[in-house]
């Protein structure tokens, strides 16, 4: 238990400093492509970022060998957009009410497009829906549907990419880590930074989750309770590194950018990988997952569509993980 301590620690430290890393050379990368900063967050980071979690999803239903171990891959899938829709927004929320003072925030006000955001929930809750909808019927054409929500998440891409990159967005840039001297860093540099750090967060990621499995073995908590509760939790940490870096520096329309496209992945990619290699049918607690999700969201698509966000109105969505939470460790335990 101690070198799983020790692991769960230094991974946990790893990932926090290759993500430093990560958002500076994903910001760097955004203004080299012209893409504006919500871009720059809902598709390269959240593409970047999704990637340890989708790999879960893969691994478990594409390779594993017994149901048990498809349904963990079910559960992963269902369990990132709950943890992101909830825990994710929350901790913006708190890290954004307590850097208030320095960031000359007294009124703790979210700085978001409000109309661009609201219209994300809107589609990733229409998806949502969708997704939630087949694992409660059976039939014999399911697994092509699949592809549906591949051709959801590309049209969703374009959608992101169509909007025309402000450079306006990206004039408080820090320098590049790799060429801190440099005013406008090299493309080689960039992209070799972004490729390093983006390395070290699924090196890192991978030894995490393979701690927090270790710790619920050792507590002999039932495989599908780890896989919905403590994995999605440790899969989606990078985000909500991400998302703590971001804000502390006074951007929280990356970081809100980049768990609004991250939601947007897991709703589709690792969903589709699930349909085409499991029946995708959902059991009680499956169906409470999906539920508190779409709460979540209706909770979030109001409030942005509101418009002028309180940070303080974020932290009430991860009630949302802790009721399910509650239940699940009901259910199981």
């Amino acid at each position: 238990m101690l070198m799983t301590a020790l692991l769960f620690l230094l991974s946990a430290a790893a990932i926090y400093a290759a993500c430093e890393y990560f958002v500076n050379s994903i910001e760097w990368l955004g203004k080299k492509l012209n893409l504006g900063e919500t871009a720059t967050g809902t598709v390269l980071a959240a593409f970047g970022t999704a990637l340890p979690e989708s790999a879960v999803t893969f691994v478990a239903v594409m390779m594993g060998r017994t149901a048990d171990v498809r349904d963990i891959g079910v559960g992963a899938a269902m369990g990132g957009p709950l943890v992101l829709a909830t825990i994710a927004y929350a901790v913006v929320g708190i890290a954004l009410w307590c850097h208030r003072h320095r960031l000359r925030r007294a009124d703790g006000r979210v700085q978001v497009d409000d109309a661009r955001l609201a219209r994300d929930q809107a589609w990733f809750l229409s998806i949502f829906v969708v997704k939630c909808a087949l694992g409660l019927i059976a039939f014999a054409f399911k697994p092509w549907l699949g592809v549906l929500f591949l051709l959801a998440y590309a049209i969703y891409v374009w959608r992101e990419l169509k909007v025309e990159g402000d450079a306006a967005d990206h004039e408080d840039l820090e320098p590049l880590k790799f060429q801190p001297r440099s005013a406008t860093p090299s493309m080689l540099a960039v992209s070799l930074q972004a490729a390093l750090s983006l390395t070290v967060i699924a090196v890192a990621s991978h030894i995490f989750v393979s701690q927090i499995e270790a710790v619920g073995l050792a507590m002999h908590l039932p495989p599908h309770f780890v896989a919905l509760i403590l994995s999605p939790v440790a899969t989606e940490l990078p985000e909500t590194m991400n998302a703590l870096i971001w804000v502390r520096q006074g951007k929280e329309r990356l970081a809100l950018a980049n768990i609004s496209g991250a939601m947007m992945i897991q709703a589709t990619v690792p969903s589709a990988l699930a349909i085409f290699a499991t029946p995708w049918l959902f059991d009680s607690t499956l169906v409470v997952s999906g539920v508190m999700t779409m709460l979540a969201i209706v909770y979030l698509w109001r409030l942005f569509r509101r418009g002028r966000v309180d940070g303080r109105a974020l932290i009430p969505v991860g009630l949302f993980y802790v009721a399910f939470a509650v239940y699940a460790a009901w259910r199981f335990i």
